[in-house]
C-alpha cells in the first residue's frame, strides 16, 4: 500500500478540516493539502518521475515540505530527506548517490547545490511552486508495501552518510505501533515541528496525517522555546518530537522565565541519551507530558517506547530503573540483547541490542556489504549496547564503539556521565577513551560547568566502582554537536589526539 493513501483518505472524508498552519494562520485544509500533493504528482509524472524513481528534498520546515513529499509519494516514487543544515557539497553528495533525477530545494540553498554541481533538476520552491500546483493532479500511484518510500542517509561521524531503504510497510508499521505502544493521536492534536523534517520529526506527520490532526509550523523554522511555549498555547493538544538536548534547553528556559508548557501534550524524546536528572527535572516541571521511543534510521522510530505512565510514575519501587531505560519492545517487532555473534543473552546481561520485524530495513542503498554486517539472520544488529530486565525493560549504555576496555574491564560512558551531571555545577558531560599504554584506555570525561575537578572525581568515588572513574576532567565551554544535537565523541577523541 502507499503510505499517501492516508492523506487521499482524510480529504474524501475531512476536506474543510484544517491542515496545516504556520505560526497561527491557517494556510492549509485537508482538501488543498491533497490538492496541490495531486498536482506535484502530476508535474512530476509529465516529467517522467514516477514509480521506483528518487525525490530529493533539501528543504527547511515549512508547509511545503509535506506538501511535496506526499506529492512525490503520490507519483510513486521514493522521497529522499537531506538535512536543510548541510553543506551543499554534502547534500550534492547524496543527491548523485542516491540517484536522484529531481531535487526541492528552499531559498538559498537551490545555488548551494548548483553551485555544488548537484545532479538532476534542482527546483527553487520559493519561485516554483505556483506553476507546480496548477498542474493537472493523479491520484496516488499503486506501490506494494516492500517498495522504497524514504531513503534516509544516517548521519554518520564518521566517513560517508549510508542510505537507509525504508519501505512503505516500515513506515506504516512505526505509525500504527507509535499509536498502540506510545500515545494515540486524535484529530484534536497539532503536530509542532521544531525539529528537522529530514529526521525523526519528518515521519511522525502520518499518523497525524491519518487522524486528520493539525501540523504547526514555526516561522523561524526551527527550535526556539519562546516560539514553541507560544504556540503551544495558542493551538493547545500540541505534540513534538524532541531531542534530549531540546528537552533540557526548554526546561532550563521555562524554569527561568516562568512558563509552564501550557499547551503541550505530547513530547516524544529520541535522538540520543536523555539523562535520568534531566528527564526527572523536566517532568517536576512541565508534568505527564513526556514519553521516549528508540527507533535509528535503520529502524525508524520503531524498536522500543517507555510510556507517559512510565515516565511519570514514582510509585514502583523500580521507577529509577525504568525511567533510565528506552523501555519495552514495540508490537511490530521483537527485541533481544545478543552476544557479539547474535546469539541471545538472558536477562540482565549486558550485550547488543537487536531487532527484528516489520519496521526493520530490508539493506542499505547500494551496499550489500554494509548490509550484510548489519543484518544477522533477520535480526538488525544496531550496534548499541545495553540490558534487558526481566520485565522487558531495555536500557541502553552506549553505541558498542563508545566502550571503553580499561585492564579488561568495559566502562560503558553512559553510566559516568550520568554521575557527572548529579552535580549540580555540571550541564552536560560526555565521556569518551583515551589510549593507555598500559591499560589499553583510561577514561577521560569532558564536561560542561563550573564544577571543580576534584569535586567531580569525589562523586564519582561515591557512586561508580573506582575503575570507571575519569583519570582525566577536562572543562570546555561546549560540546561538539552534530545537526541533531548528538555529542560527536570521534570529534573529543580527535583532541585526545592532539595531547599525545
Amino acid at each position: 500500500m502507499n503510505i499517501s493513501f492516508w492523506l487521499h483518505r482524510m480529504a474524501q472524508v475531512s476536506p474543510d478540516r484544517p491542515a496545516m498552519y504556520l505560526g497561527t494562520d491557517l494556510v492549509e485544509d485537508y482538501g488543498s493539502f491533497h490538492a496541490k500533493a495531486a498536482a506535484v504528482a502530476g508535474w512530476l509524472s509529465a516529467k517522467g518521475i514516477g514509480p521506483g524513481d528518487r525525490v530529493a528534498l533539501f528543504m527547511k520546515n515549512v508547509p511545503d515540505y509535506l506538501i511535496v513529499q506526499y506529492g512525490a509519494w503520490y507519483a510513486g516514487a521514493a522521497v529522499v530527506p537531506i538535512n536543510a543544515k548541510l553543506h551543499g557539497r554534502e547534500a550534492a553528495w547524496i543527491i548523485g548517490d542516491s540517484g536522484t533525477k529531481l531535487t526541492f530545494a528552499s531559498p538559498g540553498m537551490a545555488g548551494d547545490l548548483r553551485d555544488a554541481e548537484a545532479a538532476g533538476e534542482i527546483v527553487d520552491i520559493g519561485t516554483g511552486m505556483d506553476i507546480i500546483y496548477a498542474n493537472t493532479p493523479i491520484p496516488p500511484q499503486d506501490r506494494s508495501p516492500d517498495d522504497l518510500a524514504w531513503l534516509f542517509y544516517t548521519s554518520g561521524t564518521t566517513g560517508r552518510p549510508k542510505g537507509v531503504m525504508i519501505t512503505h510497510r516500515m513506515l506504516i508499521s512505526m505509525a500504527l505501533c507509535y499509536e498502540v505502544d506510545a500515545d494515540p493521536v486524535s484529530p484534536e492534536d497539532a503536530a509542532l515541528y521544531a525539529a528537522p523534517l529530514s529526521h525523526g520529526a519528518g515521519i511522525y506527520n502520518l499518523m497525524h496525517v491519518r487522524a486528520g490532526a493539525r501540523h504547526v509550523f514555526p516561522p523561524s523554522g526551527g527550535f526556539d522555546e519562546a516560539e514553541i511555549f507560544a504556540l503551544a498555547k495558542h493551538h493547545t493538544r500540541i505534540h513534538m518530537f524532541a531531542a534530549p538536548t531540546m528537552v533540557k534547553r526548554m526546561t532550563e528556559i521555562a524554569k527561568a522565565t516562568g512558563e509552564t508548557g501550557e499547551g503541550l501534550r505530547s513530547v516524544v524524546y529520541a535522538g540520543g541519551p536523555m539523562y535520568l536528572a534531566d528527564i526527572v527535572e523536566a517532568v517536576d516541571h512541565f508534568g505527564p507530558v513526556f514519553l521516549q521511543v528508540y527507533g535509528q534510521g535503520e529502524c525508524p522510530m520503531g524498536i522500543t517506547a517507555l510510556s507517559r505512565h512510565d515516565v511519570t510514575d514514582r510509585s514502583h519501587p523500580r521507577w529509577r530503573e525504568r525511567l533510565a531505560s528506552v523501555g519495552r519492545a514495540q508490537s511490530a517487532v521483537e527485541v533481544r540483547i545478543g552476544d557479539a555473534e547474535g546469539n541471545p543473552l538472558p536477562p540482565g546481561e549486558h550485550g547488543e541490542i537487536m531487532v527484528k520485524g516489520d519496521t526493520v530495513m530490508p539493506g542499505y542503498w547500494q551496499n550489500p556489504e554494509a548490509t550484510a554486517k548489519t543484518l544477522l539472520n533477520g535480526w538488525l544488529m544496531t550496534g548499541d549496547m545495553g540490558f534487558m530486565d526481566a520485565d522487558g525493560y531495555v536500557t541502553m549504555q552506549d553505541r558498542s564503539k563508545d566502550m571503553i576496555i580499561s585492564g579488561g574491564s568495559n566502562i560503558y560512558p553512559r553510566e559516568v556521565e550520568e554521575v557527572l551531571l548529579m552535580h549540580d555545577a555540571v550541564s552536560e558531560a560526555s565521556v569518551v577513551g583515551k589510549p593507555h599504554s598500559e591499560w589499553g584506555e583510561e577514561v577521560v570525561a569532558f564536561y560542561v560547568g563550573q564544577a571543580r575537578p576534584e569535586e567531580l572525581d569525589q562523586l564519582c568515588l561515591d557512586n561508580i566502582a573506582r575503575f570507571k572513574r575519569p583519570k582525566h576532567y577536562r572543562r570546555v565551554k561546549t560540546l561538539p554537536k552534530n545537526n541533531y544535537g548528538k555529542v560527536l565523541k570521534t570529534e573529543l577523541r580527535k583532541l585526545l589526539e592532539n595531547d599525545r
